[in-house]
């Protein structure tokens, strides 16, 4: 599967949460809380939307491996 390119539900949605058709192109619902999105989402006949958070910013992430001795 090809790699999806949220940018401009990125840009409408920062900081809330979404439902997307099963395709992943359109947006069904949004709102600051899950609850709310999937009542909203199933009114419009979708039960199982594909859902998720949009982050309010994007953060730099630069992971390293690390390992944790016992303590």
């Amino acid at each position: 599967m090809a790699a999806r390119d949220l940018t401009q539900i990125y840009k409408k949605y920062k900081g809330k949460w979404v439902a997307l058709t099963p395709d992943e192109k359109s947006v069904v619902a949004s709102g600051l809380t899950l609850k709310k999105i999937l009542q909203d989402a199933k009114k419009k006949g979708y039960d199982h939307p594909i859902v998720m958070r949009v982050p309010p910013a994007v953060v730099p992430y630069i992971g390293t491996p690390f390992f944790v001795d016992e303590v």
